[in-house]
């Protein structure tokens, strides 16, 4: 696999910042016995791993602009490209000692996103995409699920927590899906949901509210991987709203009347 020298940029960025987070990952998972400083600590790494990423990224590309979860935005002097960046997507669970978060970078261009990396690094798995060349799992090329029928499928969601005004909404979601598919995943991780669906172990995936840096890889990774990624309210601005819905082709349009309602 050739790639570019962009995306190259990107998981040399991911693996610096993904080695620094499995560092303090494992210190984490000795100061959950005493909650003490245990939020200020995961702070602490997440805005360490936010600076390895900026450094890398924009060391390599010092003209193209920025925007993250910890650091704000930042208009480049190319306004035609920008890093859209989650330097730790699933901060809960890295709280709680649950190997399951990641790095996610997208790269835009003139509006649309060109490449995707999403890492996670306590698992060493690598996706990535690049317009018009597929997607990728470390070596492996990856394919959606061909699953066709929902009563075999499998989905995931973000279910809203700490008083969110959406719960009553994706709870109407779930009250129409569950009864006619295999199950229902919250993993608490938006990014890998969307890797997951691109690799075929998700049909498919919806949240409402989320973030651009949570989406922005994952959704070229989903649709180079032969995927449908929209918005959940359908011909809007999928990474202004964050509310989306993807999955398999094949399964799309059962699953979205689902959950559009």
């Amino acid at each position: 696999m050739a790639f570019s020298a962009n995306l190259n940029i990107m998981l040399k960025a991911a693996r610096k910042a993904g080695r620094s987070l499995v560092k303090d990952f494992r210190e984490v998972e000795n100061l959950q016995v005493s909650m003490k400083g245990a939020g200020d600590f995961v702070s602490r790494a997440d805005i360490a791993a936010e600076r390895i990423l900026k450094e890398e990224l924009l060391g390599a590309r010092p003209t193209y602009g920025w925007l993250a979860e910890e650091g704000g935005g930042i208009d480049g002097d190319d306004p035609t490209r920008r890093w859209i960046v989650d330097p730790l997507d699933g901060t809960t669970n890295f709280l709680h000692g649950l190997p399951h978060w990641a790095i996610s970078i997208g790269l835009e261009h003139k509006g649309q996103i060109v490449a995707g990396v999403i890492y996670d690094a306590a698992k060493d798995e690598m996706f990535l995409a690049e317009r018009g060349e597929g997607a990728w799992m470390n070596d492996t090329r990856l394919r959606v699920s061909g699953r066709t029928r929902m009563i075999e499928s499998i989905f995931a969601t973000g279910v809203p927590f700490g008083g969110r005004p959406d719960l009553p909404d994706t709870l109407g979601d779930l009250g129409r899906l569950m009864p006619v598919c295999a199950g229902v995943r919250r993993w608490g991780a938006a990014a890998l949901d969307m890797a997951y669906v691109a690799a075929g172990r998700y049909e498919g995936f919806w949240e409402r509210h989320l973030h651009a840096w949570d989406i922005a890889a994952g959704t070229i990774i989903v649709r180079e991987a032969g995927g449908l990624v929209e918005a959940l309210d359908p011909g809007a601005d999928l990474l202004e709203t964050g509310s989306v819905i993807c999955a398999n082709g094949r399964i799309f349009d059962t699953f979205a009347k689902a959950i559009r309602g």
